[in-house]
């Protein structure tokens, strides 16, 4: 009997063999299948077959996946200090030291052997987002803000967070921390080309801002991805998160939350805000793209959760103030925010420029909202120029909020670009200006002068072209204006009436429990080692490893699957749809009532504007008018390189566009002084604009008296150099007919100061002594000529003269009585 079933075996396994087809390897696993009466009939049944053991397959992967996910979350937890940094680093300074303590401290990258930090390179800085989760996004990957800044040779520090903040810590302690990060950044680079770069993501853009605002003489150029600036703003029918405040009754829940949590802010609140607004990708598309791919997916899956799940907390008057502050008052860019040592947060101070990066594809910071500070703060050009304000901004076509600055694709390209061209961007004169970055092609002109497979251009845009990208909405602005101040209303309810009895109530083991059973932090905790049920997935998913048999990609159910998913995915997309377009009509049927905006103290028939404009100072009046009072002497001070610059930019004063090649043979042109630092040239840029802008006819006939002490050598090569410059990207006819008058002008001076060479230097007669004269026969020998007294310096006359030997700096942010 053995040996008949031994032999029926061997024979049912050779037809099985025989009649597996090549490719289905999934029956020489599994041979029984193969000598089915029904599997030679029926190809699908076949398919079907072959679909369910890859779906058994997967689903076990899967589950072991989430698995590690959970081991993955219990583990960042148990960290002392927890990040998703991809690079070693070392603390420099602790916020816990400081004056004002907080939990902050800076990080010094440690730069990778092969690519060591350039002598006097400019340090950057990058700063973290506190937004619920741990530190580290922007340096996640090598492909990141901090491997940018690093392949180009900078030195590069971190600023991160523990996840328990100070207890009574304060937005302003952090903004303080953040300061001395940055001096203890610069006495660390005494030699550094230039100040230190700052970079904010998300909620640290607009942290870094405040901080600029309040010590604008520590930073150097100031990258913000993703950073929410002006918080009512936003497309209508697109942007419905900016209605939670105006839904939910403004600020009061915040206080409420923070009061269930004794005294802290859970972040876990923050995430999963992010999370609802795209239901789709948080309850299907992630999961179901994991659970598609899993056999490649793993890897980067985790390492995006062990970053998303690193929930961190906020101090409640840290909350407080951002949500009463920001996200429903919007006082940042109407200056209204006053520190407690009386200074007022005017970002119009900062006197570097201001890099803004967003995505139209961002649903948590839309480009209204990242470029919306532009339109709130200046009326027109002429304000931006007044107050000597540099901001470049670049947009993406597609990309989401996280992928902005976590993007491999991103960190190849703009940020990459960013950090090469820091330098470019230092010295643009006073503007608005769209950085814009292509494909390096075979045909690009002067392709050795561009550094990777992109060239970036900046050109000059207007204050209507940030407009038509913001769309301001007056109708919006009074409606968001009434849940302000409807807001504050309910806030003083709650703290008068039911915040005593909360905060009674609440015990820190009651905060604790209730922070454990949140719904995002249970997602992480069921499903780890620590489940019983959980554990025996590790062995059998690297049995199933071994003996894996992937279905075949033009499997029918695989595609019947697909189609599924795709109805999933668009069922919950439309569902959003639905919930967002309730949201939005809902604010505007509430907040729209006029009953209901006079209720909040908004009169409806003065006409009068509920978006207040930060205005301009008596201060800031009396500086325009000194400095265009300086100016006026400055029109003919300078020399060879004064008078290239001013050529070169009145040449291009229509076409308002520079690339990176136009910078980098811009260094080509010769100095007065070989060791001139980026800070020095870029003020003189600065300078030569202001006056071009000022006096455009006057500044371009004074070039042959600035040309009067050079050498006709010097004078052709400074032309030569402009020319270069010129060409170096494609120019009008119009531009053209400039470059040559100007070129012109550098011939005749340079053929004059041949002429002067030329003529051969008389010999003066000797000098007979003159008889003094007294005061009275000199008037006698003149009787129509006015006497004139000597010449004093002025205290005025001095500050003017130290003036145009010194560039000026920043002005220090006033205080406010």
């Amino acid at each position: 009997m053995p040996a008949k079933s031994s032999a029926a075996l061997q024979r049912q396994t050779s037809r099985a063999s025989a009649s597996t087809p090549a490719d289905a390897p999934w029956l020489a696993v599994n041979p029984w299948l193969a000598n089915m009466p029904w599997m030679a009939n029926m190809p699908w049944m076949a398919a079907a077959a072959e679909y369910a053991v890859d779906a058994w397959q997967r689903s076990v992967l899967f589950a072991d996946v989430m698995r590690q996910r959970g081991n993955q979350y219990q583990g960042h937890l148990a960290e002392s200090a927890p990040n998703v940094l991809d690079f070693p680093a070392e603390v420099i300074l602790d916020g816990h030291d400081l004056p004002r303590p907080c939990n902050y401290c800076l990080m010094r990258i440690t730069p990778p052997d092969d690519t060591p930090s350039l002598p006097n390179a400019r340090p950057f800085v990058v700063v973290d987002p506190r937004a619920g989760h741990g530190p580290g996004i922007g340096g996640f990957k090598p492909d990141s803000e901090i491997g940018a800044a690093l392949r180009a040779g900078h030195p590069c520090y971190f600023v991160g967070f523990l996840p328990d903040p100070v207890p009574g810590q304060t937005v302003e302690d952090v903004m303080h921390a953040e300061a001395a990060f940055l001096e203890k950044v610069i006495s660390m680079h005494p030699e550094s080309a230039g100040k230190p770069a700052v970079i904010g993501n998300c909620q640290a853009g607009w942290q870094v801002l405040m901080t600029a605002a309040m010590r604008p003489e520590l930073f150097g150029p100031i990258i913000v991805a993703g950073a929410p600036l002006s918080y009512w703003a936003g497309w209508r029918g697109r942007n419905p998160m900016r209605y939670s405040g105006g839904l939910l009754g403004g600020s009061w829940l915040t206080a409420l939350t923070s009061d269930l949590g004794d005294g802290r802010f859970d972040g876990a609140w923050l995430v999963q805000n992010f999370e609802n607004l795209d239901p789709a990708n948080t309850l299907w598309r992630k999961k179901y793209h994991l659970y598609a791919n899993v056999d490649t997916e793993a890897p980067r899956y985790l390492g995006f959760e062990k970053y998303w799940g690193g929930h961190v907390f906020l101090n409640a008057v840290e909350m407080q103030y951002i949500v009463d502050n920001l996200f429903v008052g919007n006082r940042l860019t109407s200056a209204e925010l006053i520190t407690s040592d009386g200074i007022r947060l005017d970002l119009r101070n900062i006197r570097s420029p201001i890099v803004v990066f967003c995505s139209y594809g961002d649903n948590i910071t839309p480009p209204p909202q990242a470029l919306g500070f532009i339109t709130d703060m200046y009326r027109d050009d002429a304000e931006v120029f007044s107050h000597d304000q540099t901001i470049v901004y670049a947009t993406h076509d597609s990309i989401g909020h996280l992928g902005i600055f976590v993007s491999s694709s991103t960190g190849r390209k703009e940020h990459r670009k960013f950090v090469n061209n820091i330098d470019l961007i230092d010295v643009l004169p006073a503007g608005i200006y769209q950085a814009q970055i292509a494909d390096k092609t075979a045909d690009t002109p002067h392709r050795e002068l561009i550094d990777g497979d992109y060239v970036m251009s900046i050109q000059r845009r207007s204050i209507d072209d940030v407009r038509a990208i913001v769309q301001p909405d007056p109708e919006s602005d009074r409606r968001f204006a009434a849940v302000a101040h409807l807001s504050d209303i309910n806030l003083g309810l709650y703290r008068s009436l039911v915040q005593p009895w909360v905060r009674a109530m609440v015990t820190p083991n009651s905060a604790y429990w209730l922070r454990l059973l949140h719904p995002l932090r249970v997602s992480y905790e069921m499903w780890s080692d620590r489940n019983p049920f959980a554990a025996p997935f590790a062995e059998k998913a690297e049995r199933i490893r071994e003996t894996r048999q992937p279905v075949s990609a033009d499997n029918p159910f695989l595609a019947i699957q697909t189609a599924v998913s795709t109805a999933i995915e668009q069922s919950l997309n439309f569902y959003r749809d639905i919930r967002d377009d309730g949201y939005e009509k809902a604010f505007e049927l509430i907040y729209g009532q006029p009953w209901v905006q006079a209720l909040a103290g908004l009169h409806g028939s003065d006409g009068a504007a509920v978006r207040v404009h930060p205005g301009t100072s008596p201060e800031h009046i009396a500086f325009v008018k000194e400095a265009l009072a300086h100016r006026q002497h400055e029109l003919h001070q300078g020399g060879a390189l004064e008078a290239g610059i001013r050529a070169l930019l009145w040449v291009h004063r229509l076409h308002g566009e520079a690339d990176e090649r136009q910078f980098n043979l811009a260094r080509s042109l010769p100095r007065r002084e070989s060791d001139m630092s980026i800070e020095d040239f870029r003020a003189l840029i600065r300078r030569q604009a202001g006056l071009l802008r000022m006096a455009p006819d006057a500044a371009m006939n004074a070039i042959p008296g600035m040309l009067a002490h050079a050498s006709p050598d010097q004078i052709r090569l400074v032309a030569k150099a402009v020319k270069d410059l010129s060409f170096a990207v494609p120019i009008d006819d119009s531009e053209e007919s400039d470059l040559k008058r100007v070129l012109a002008l550098f011939e005749d001076a340079a053929a004059k100061q041949e002429e002067k060479q030329e003529v051969p230097t008389k010999t003066d007669p000797p000098r007979t002594p003159r008889t003094p004269r007294t005061a009275a026969s000199r008037k006698a020998a003149s009787p129509g000529a006015p006497s004139v007294a000597p010449r004093k310096r002025t205290v005025a006359a001095k500050k003017s003269a130290a003036a145009t030997t010194q560039p000026a700096g920043p002005r220090k942010a006033k205080k406010v009585p």
